[in-house]
């Protein structure tokens, strides 16, 4: 534990509508990848927790999947429930807040997004990201004056996960609202998922990337077996979808496309873990999974509190 009297630890509810860039700021600011990421919204799904330490204080981040506008029950699958309770959620029992936004872009649902962190009632800091990709530098002062007009925030920062810029500033801005106390969490410690559930989103990470156009939402994967063998983790997981034709397109001609899957999980497992991976896996059918509150259930979309492990 840190016994400086000025260190500050707290958490921080890192919030914004899908794919502005959430879980790669998370990633950039824990320094390891914690958080899966895609170009295909709703890649994140579930909350977890990404802890930064650092020498003054330390950032428990919380993940969340994008924020959607409530469109009702009756249009809204069981999943797309879920993620939005997650993302609420994730509000409970927060120091701070980050709202998450793309560089000259602010919609609707940025608006529903901020609206539930002002009912929160945290410090709210604004992170316009992807600032890289903004073509017209010189459109980014009079953006971030519209958006910060009649809306109130702690601090307003323009950075750029994916290259880490303006980072360190962030991390200035975002220290001082957290309460003075000792670190949440040791040093060593990246985030609270167990090592079954980051090989489980890694796995689904690659479903994403390479099936993104084809099965976007419509896959989940469950660890059977996780087991560690001398300097070796042995994996089997199951590939689960909704219908039998997606089951081939997963698999591909010859298992084409499920090896290519397999390889890519596997060396971003032992990146992650620094070990050896023997990877296994299988593609089943359960059809309606993602509309079926007991599936999502049994497929671990669970209610985890803030501190909760895995």
């Amino acid at each position: 534990m840190n016994d400086t009297p000025s260190y500050r630890a707290g958490h921080v509810a890192v919030i914004g509508r899908p794919n502005v860039g959430k879980s790669t700021l998370v990633n950039a600011l824990v320094g390891a990848k914690v958080s899966i990421v895609s170009n295909r919204p709703q890649t994140t799904r579930h909350r977890l927790l990404g802890i930064a330490t650092f020498a003054q204080g330390q950032l428990v981040l919380v993940d969340t999947p994008g924020l959607h506008r409530d469109q009702g029950k009756a249009s809204a699958s069981a999943m797309h429930r879920w993620m939005n309770r997650a993302a609420r959620g994730a509000l409970e029992g927060v120091d701070a807040a980050l709202l998450v936004v793309q560089a000259g872009r602010w919609d609707e649902e940025d608006g529903a997004a901020y609206a539930v962190l002002r009912e929160a009632g945290v410090p709210v800091v604004l992170v316009v990201n992807q600032v890289d990709r903004l073509r017209d530098k010189a459109a980014l002062l009079p953006y971030l004056a519209d958006v910060v007009h009649d809306r109130e925030f702690a601090s307003v920062h323009p950075v750029s996960a994916l290259k880490r810029i303006g980072l360190e500033a962030l991390v200035d801005a975002v220290l001082p609202v957290l309460p003075q106390q000792d670190a949440l969490y040791g040093e060593d410690e990246i985030t609270d998922r167990s090592q079954r559930f980051l090989a489980a989103e890694l796995l689904r990470e690659q479903l994403m990337r390479l099936l993104g156009a084809e099965l976007p939402y419509a896959t989940t994967v469950e660890i059977e077996r996780f087991e560690e063998d001398g300097a070796m983790y042995r994996i089997g997981a199951v590939i689960w979808v909704e219908r039998e034709g997606q089951k081939a397109i997963v698999i591909g001609k010859g298992g084409t496309r499920l090896r290519e899957i397999g390889t890519k999980a596997r060396q971003q497992m032992e990146r992650l873990f620094d070990r050896k991976v023997f990877l296994e896996t299988w593609v089943r059918v359960r059809e309606g999974w993602s509309d079926d509150e007991a599936a999502l259930r049994a497929f671990g979309y669970g209610e985890p509190g803030i501190g909760n492990r895995e």
